[in-house]
């Protein structure tokens, strides 16, 4: 699955002076990372968001947003936004200011555990 390689440059853009942000490729789509929690990407042609629960309900009462479900199953703490609702970079940073928020209000993520040692 191809992803909208102008729409993560300006995502790469936008985060470019934040801390602790880092970016993976997962699920045929590039994930933004702040302090090792995925808060956006960038899935074919739409913007991902993670929100939370709240934040994803209030979300999706905004035009060109709709449930974020790969599997069947929607999430309730994503959402999917259309192009027509980030191409402005106003609006892009509106959107990716509200995931970063999310992102960093979360507890520190747990250092990964190392194999066992025998």
């Amino acid at each position: 699955m191809a992803y909208d390689e102008a729409l993560v440059d300006r995502v790469r853009a936008a985060l470019l002076r934040r801390r602790g942000v880092t970016e993976k490729k997962m699920f045929g789509g590039v994930r933004s990372m702040v302090n090792g929690h995925m808060c956006c990407g960038v899935a074919t042609k739409d913007l991902v968001l993670r929100l939370g629960e709240e934040g994803t309900s209030a979300a999706l009462e905004e035009p060109y947003t709709r449930p974020f479900d790969m599997t069947g199953k929607p999430m309730k703490t994503k959402l999917f936004v259309s192009p027509a609702w980030h191409r402005g970079d106003e609006a892009l940073q509106g959107w990716l200011d509200q995931a970063v928020g999310f992102a960093l209000g979360l507890p520190p993520q747990k250092p990964k555990r190392q194999g066992r040692k025998h």
